[in-house]
């Protein structure tokens, strides 16, 4: 076993995209789940953009397909599919297991404009696209024109705050909307919270990135986006660096936002980029705490 592989070992991945989903995916979720537990991993969360996942996960349950020694658990995405903030969707998500609440994605009105304003000048945002002919999303904002966290996703926040083990993520709100809805989530008892690859498309701070650390909030790193083998590469390796000094390892976790086609393998990815942050100089204790420690600590409570 690698030096990478044992640090690896009782990991949790947040943030997985498998089949079955609206997008094109490589990987589906009883095969991921073989491909973690053979690895070590503890736990991952399966995300999709367009239906919520704990169902999903029910039926391989009742089917007696997924390994022994991991668990899989689903969530639900706050976009047009499931009608946007709506609180009776993440209500039945809750009732089924779902153990992460995304705020919107790709439903998000800052997404939207961002990939507009990258279309503009004659690109694309750099994410994926359906194979599927999709009605396009309603632009969705957390708060209404007076800057205040809407009706139906405090509501929705409320929700959360009773389940007591539920996670409240960003989606891909913008960065003050994230902060005002996570401050109001806060308020409410809200004590997992998770922001999900900070600096792209949310457009977060250091500062902002802080301050919600003192709420509790966890940054949670795309490790595609540090992985130049995937088609999220973005930055070098030291803009992960330097936002791992600037909010601790107590508040930051890494997943692997992997599944899709033309990508890597989200353990290739793991062990790629795990083993870059050691070669940084990163100490074993950081990478073991962000890998394991930290998300462990979001989903279950305890590191």
């Amino acid at each position: 076993m690698t030096r990478v592989d044992e640090l690896l070992q009782g990991a949790v991945d947040l943030h997985t995209h498998p089949f079955p989903s609206g997008f094109p995916r490589q990987v589906s979720i009883d095969e991921l789940a073989r491909q973690y537990a053979d690895a070590g991993f503890a736990a991952f969360v399966a995300k999709d953009h367009h239906h919520q996942t704990a169902s999903d996960v029910l039926a391989l349950e009742r089917a007696g397909v997924l390994p022994g020694g991991i668990v899989v658990h689903g969530g639900v995405a706050l976009n047009g599919a499931v009608g946007g903030l709506n609180p009776r969707a993440v209500d039945i998500a809750i009732q089924m297991g779902a153990r992460m609440v995304w705020l919107p994605t790709t439903g998000a009105a800052n997404h939207l404009e961002q990939a507009r304003a990258a279309a503009a000048k004659g690109g694309r945002l750099n994410f994926p696209t359906s194979t599927r002919t999709l009605m396009p999303e309603e632009p969705l904002s957390a708060l209404d024109a007076e800057g205040r966290v809407r009706p139906e996703l405090r509501r929705i926040i409320e929700l959360v705050a009773e389940a007591g083990d539920v996670i409240l993520a960003s989606g891909h709100l913008a960065a003050d909307e994230v902060v005002a809805t996570f401050e109001l989530a806060h308020e409410l008892g809200v004590r997992r919270m998770l922001v999900t690859h900070p600096n792209f498309v949310l457009g977060m701070t250091h500062e902002q990135g802080r301050h919600l650390a003192g709420l509790g909030v966890v940054m949670e790193h795309s490790i595609c986006m540090y992985d130049e083998a995937s088609t999220f590469h973005q930055w070098p390796l030291d803009v992960l660096v330097g936002w791992i000094e600037a909010i601790g390892p107590e508040h930051t976790s890494l997943g692997s936002d992997l599944g899709q086609n033309d990508n890597p393998l989200p353990l290739q990815s793991w062990r790629t980029v795990c083993g870059r942050l050691l070669d940084a100089g990163v100490p074993e204790s950081t990478v073991r705490a962000i890998a394991v420690d930290t998300p462990t600590r979001l989903l279950n409570g305890a590191a």
